[in-house]
Parts: C-alpha cells; structure tokens; sequence
C-alpha cells in the first residue's frame, strides 16, 4: 500500500489492470479509500480493469462492461462479478 499511497500522490491518469491480483480483500479496502482520497482531492484520475466487486463498489465510479458491443455503462448491483459473489455468500453449499 505504500507503493499506491506515494505514487498517487503525482498528479496525472492512472491506467490500472486488476491492481486487486496481490491485495487481500482489506487491502482492496484501503486501496478504494485511497483511490476515493486522490480523485477527490483532484489529484489523480483513475481507469481500473477489475473482477474485484471490492473495486467496483469505489464511490462514485462509472461501471462499463464490455461483455456486449458497444460497451455499456452498468450499476454495481447488475455487474456479473456482484452478483456471482452476492450469490455464494448467500448460499456457499449450492457451489462446493
């Protein structure tokens, strides 16, 4: 995390491709409290390729999927990855 916290501190587009591969899920946590800190500060803006439903619950984030053409913008709640997670935690044993 401190890699993230001294590199956002440079102004500029940050182009990331599933930053969540080397976090544990509290460090996808503070990543999303960073991430909100630094644009809303208007220091950095953010473009995030994720399966991290952690991730795309990020405050304010536009949600595109490019699972159809054109890409088009989705709500959290409709995004495949929130709903597959959403749907083992409500029912693990159907799954394993």
């Amino acid at each position: 995390m401190s890699f993230f916290r001294s590199r956002y501190r440079i102004k500029g587009l940050y182009l990331l491709d599933e930053p969540e591969t080397a976090l544990s899920p509290r460090s996808e946590l503070l990543f999303v409290r960073l991430i909100k800190e630094m644009a809303g500060q208007g220091h950095a803006q953010f473009v995030i390729a994720s399966h991290s439903p952690i991730l795309l619950a990020c405050p304010g984030a536009q949600i595109y999927s490019f699972d159809e053409i054109p890409a088009r913008e989705v709500p959290y709640e409709e995004t495949e990855h929130y709903r597959v997670y959403k749907a083992f935690m409500e029912n693990r044993e159907k799954y394993l």
